[in-house]
């Protein structure tokens, strides 16, 4: 039991380990992977929110496109001059630049056949319009608006990007220059560069416009670029120098690339510091619950220990009482000593090859113990008398199973004790007493009682004969099959004695117990000897000194001692101590010193008893009785 406390303690601590170690996991874990939505999340709003103003500046310049493009279109159907169309075209480059639009640089085209520019910038004599890429990719694009690719403008010599369109003659193009200063301004003003890196390249991967922050070098953002290009996903992670980084990329119109590059250490600077107290206070409650655990399992163990020492207190109890009715009953049959304790432990082996549960054997091993309390209202001669008893005697002798009954049903609570000693002298055929019970209805304790106290009055010494053979003893029990006994019974009975080759169940064949009288005075070994010689299972030897008794206890084995204090030699206290260097034999002192120290004394260096001086033959056979069936 304690060992499958122990095993149950660490499987369940190990248990409480585990999940708590797989919550703080889960906990871990979970909380990482929210808060890698978060910035994923996060990264791609900051995206959509750049692309949108990006494409909302865009949309801008395409708007002042289109509008010009009808004029245009409008006044080539009115057929107006190249020097009007020209005006027209100064006139919007000038409007569009007063009112702030300083991504605008203005507007030109080939137009009905000519070169216009608003700007009033004259191109060189072997400039031609159609072979430039602004107006052979508006050819492409059939009427609609299109995106160039960054080119320094032959004007002004800086980087720009133009939209081109198509006029209704397919022939004409008008487009606008675009400065990058507007994007660079919508790129420093967004969110993202608080935890990351923003750039803006061509279908090229040539950055055109990107953060101020010098967080990689130009080998570093053209690998990234790369991967961009190359590969369809627009979200990546990537590793540089040890660190790692988060990549969110998108297109505008086709043409640029927009590329977030987040520092993930940043955005999760507070998500750590968040997460490791979150683990720490998952840690203090996990400790917390095992040591609420562990204290509540030792107190739980503790109250469990107090009652299992309590309920052994009990059962101890329960069987000193047990033991103390034996012993009364055992002191009124001097011939039958032992018959009680062989019963119980025949009935409990009995049980045991019927199958029966431990604690049934057990309840079935203190029912044959206390199977015949009831004698203890049989007369003394009665139960003693050598020879046959009487009709009047044997009446009497059978009361003792009602008188069992009546002692026992109030001071056990297990019923069946008291019921088998009522019905052990039933028979199976109804001619039992007392109530001649027949069958079944005799209670199963009782019919293996029966049997078992029917085998050791047959396998144990008598006052008129000795134990009957085996072969005797096991035809009688045949014979009781189906009559006397129960037969399952009586043949569970019948394998063990088969199974007992030695004949090893049944009462020892010598029973005589031997007592050493030690006292130098001769009167007190006679007297002593007067007394016990109406008990045939006494043997008296004697010794006049303690130094005589020493060297008779190296030839003989005995039984008990009886040592007078008070002798000339060697005391009897002198004696005792060297006795017990050899010996554990009982020993009860004989004295006529009444003094209570003397008594205490004899207490201490654990004398079973003492008999004062002079005897009172009763007194001195019940004291040897009681010691030697101890």
């Amino acid at each position: 039991m304690k060992n499958w406390n122990q095993k149950t303690y660490l499987l369940t601590l190990i248990i409480i380990i585990l999940g708590l170690i797989s919550m703080i996991l889960y906990n871990h874990f979970a909380f990482y992977f929210n808060m890698s939505v978060k910035m994923r999340n996060m990264g791609d709003g900051n995206l959509t929110q750049l692309i949108k103003a990006l494409e909302g500046d865009l949309s801008q310049n395409i708007d002042t496109l289109n509008s010009t493009a009808i004029t245009l279109e409008y006044m080539m159907e009115k057929n107006a001059s190249k020097e009007e169309m020209e005006d027209y075209l100064i006139y919007e480059t000038n409007s569009f630049l007063s009112n702030n639009a300083t991504a605008f640089t203005g507007v030109y085209g080939f137009i009905d056949g000519y070169y216009l520019d608003g700007s009033g910038w004259t191109p060189e004599s072997d400039y031609v319009p159609q072979t430039r890429g602004w107006y052979t990719l508006a050819k492409e694009a059939d009427g609609k608006p299109v995106l160039a690719s960054p080119y320094l403008d032959a004007k002004t010599n800086k980087p720009v990007m133009s939209i081109s369109q198509m006029l209704s003659d397919n022939v004409s193009v008008i487009s606008i220059d675009i400065s990058f200063d507007k994007m660079q301004r919508i790129v420093n003003a967004s969110s993202a560069n608080t935890w990351g890196y923003i750039y803006i390249t061509d279908e090229n991967g040539q950055v055109i416009s990107h953060s101020d922050k010098a967080y990689f070098t130009n080998e570093q953002i053209n690998a990234i670029t790369a991967k961009v290009l190359n590969n369809d996903t627009t979200y990546f992670a990537e590793e540089i120098d040890n660190h790692e980084w988060q990549v969110f990329s998108g297109k505008i119109m086709n043409k640029l690339n927009v590329i977030i590059v987040a520092d993930k250490g940043l955005f999760f600077k507070d998500v750590n510091q968040t997460l490791f107290r979150n683990l720490l206070l998952c840690g203090t409650i996990s400790v917390l619950i095992l040591l609420i655990y562990i204290f509540t399992f030792k107190r739980v163990q503790q109250s469990i220990s107090l009652e299992r020492d309590t309920n052994q207190k009990i059962e101890l109890a329960n069987m000193n009482m047990i033991r103390a009715l034996v012993r009364t009953i055992d002191a009124k049959d001097r011939y039958t000593n032992g018959h009680s304790l062989r019963v119980a432990d025949y009935a409990m082996k009995i049980a045991e090859n019927m199958g029966k549960s431990p604690d049934e054997q057990k309840a079935i091993y203190y029912a044959g113990l206390l199977h015949d309390v009831g004698k203890i209202r049989v007369p003394e001669d009665i139960i003693n008398k050598p020879g046959k008893l009487t009709d009047e005697e044997f009446e009497q002798i059978k009361i003792h199973p009602v008188t069992g009954y009546h002692i026992l049903k109030d001071i056990y609570d297990d019923k069946s004790l008291a019921l088998a000693a009522k019905f052990h002298h039933e028979r199976y055929d109804g001619k039992g007493y007392p109530s001649g019970l027949s069958g079944t209805n005799i209670p199963e304790a009782a019919r293996i009682i029966g049997v078992a106290d029917a085998y050791d009055a047959m396998a144990s010494n008598r006052s008129y004969r000795n134990a009957l053979p085996q072969a005797q003893v096991r035809k009688e029990i045949e014979n009781g099959r189906g009559t006397q006994f129960d037969s399952q019974i009586a043949d569970v009975m019948l394998q063990m004695i088969d199974a007992d080759k030695n004949y090893t169940l049944k009462e020892k064949t010598d029973q005589t117990k031997t007592i050493l009288i030690v006292d130098d005075d001769p009167f007190n070994i006679m007297t002593t000897e007067l007394i016990m010689k109406d008990e045939p299972m006494c043997k008296i030897v004697s010794a006049n000194s303690g130094k005589e008794a020493l060297e008779l206890l190296d030839k003989i084995t005995v039984d008990l001692i009886l040592l007078d204090v008070e002798m000339s030699d060697m005391n009897g206290f002198e004696t005792l101590l060297h006795i017990r260097k050899k010996h554990n034999t009982p020993v009860a002192f004989l004295t006529g010193n009444k003094d209570i120290h003397t008594i205490q004394e004899a207490t201490k260096l654990g004398v079973d008893d003492y008999i004062n001086k002079p005897f009172i033959p009763l007194a001195l056979k019940e004291t040897i009785h009681s010691i030697l069936n101890a």
